[in-house]
């Protein structure tokens, strides 16, 4: 896809090839930390299985500045899968996430999940989930690394109790995948997200977009289980909060930014 052109501007030109729209123009500001490389200052847990707050695991934690997610705590994974989400809900905005992958996959872990993490975003509240709900109702980028032999390309979209529409209709497939390159080592990567509330979204890996689409709805199933108060299908989702992912493989997180774009 087309080169965006935008990770050191003050102006934002973000070129969805939607339709026959125009490219659109948006104003973003400033940088903002919403890590800041300390303490979890912001952020709260959510473990299946466990109350909002409880990480009996030590499962999110800050080591030499990263946001590392392990699981020495864990004698198996059984299927606690778990978001660190932010305090604050965001709508049209700039968000850039350095990721490494590191490690072992705990026991038990999914196949599917090695090497496997990613950022919720216009997810619902984290007091909204169940106790035992697997997955926040959001859009998902997914974050994958490679096994040093086949291509896995990375900031995939995952759609978790939602759809999408691509070219013009909506697609209800639950990943679809990016037009981007795989990272086979442990070395940091960089991605950006570009989200215009409720209408254009792109995902960004060394300053190309990768995927883009609109009109992100709530449906659909990989949900369970959910107040149907948080899952209302058919509703279009036009903000919410910010997570990042435990899905059973060892991940750090060193730069969670963001900067508000005004879609004027």
């Amino acid at each position: 896809m087309r080169p965006l052109g935008l990770l050191a501007a003050a102006t934002v030109l973000v070129p969805f090839s939607v339709s026959a729209q125009a490219p659109i123009q948006a104003e973003a500001t400033e940088w903002r930390a919403l890590f800041n490389g300390r303490d979890l200052t912001g952020w709260t847990p959510k473990i299946r299985g466990h109350a909002l707050g409880e990480d009996p695991y030590g499962t999110f934690r800050v080591e030499d500045g990263a946001i590392t997610v392990g699981y020495e705590g864990y004698a198996a994974f059984e299927e606690r899968f778990g978001h660190l989400f932010f305090a604050e809900p965001f709508s049209s905005y700039q968000l850039r996430v350095e990721y490494r992958f590191i490690g072992e996959q705990v026991a038990d872990g999914p196949g599917w999940a090695f090497k496997n993490s990613g950022v919720m975003f216009h997810a619902q509240s984290p007091e909204s989930m169940l106790r035992e709900q697997n997955f926040p109702v959001s859009l998902e980028v997914q974050f994958l690394g490679g096994n040093g032999v086949d291509d896995r390309p990375t900031a995939n979209l995952c759609t978790p109790g939602t759809h999408v529409d691509i070219d013009g209709a909506q697609v209800e497939r639950h990943c679809i995948t990016a037009d981007s390159p795989t990272f086979h080592t442990e070395d940091w990567v960089t991605v950006d997200l570009i989200v215009l509330g409720g209408s254009l979204i792109a995902h960004v890996v060394d300053g190309e977009s990768v995927i883009s689409y609109t009109r992100p709805v709530i449906g659909g199933g990989e949900v369970s289980p959910v107040d149907p108060a948080a899952k209302r299908d058919g509703e279009l989702l036009t903000g919410g909060y910010i997570a990042l992912q435990s899905e059973s493989h060892p991940i750090q997180f060193r730069r969670v930014l963001i900067r508000p774009i005004s879609d004027g």
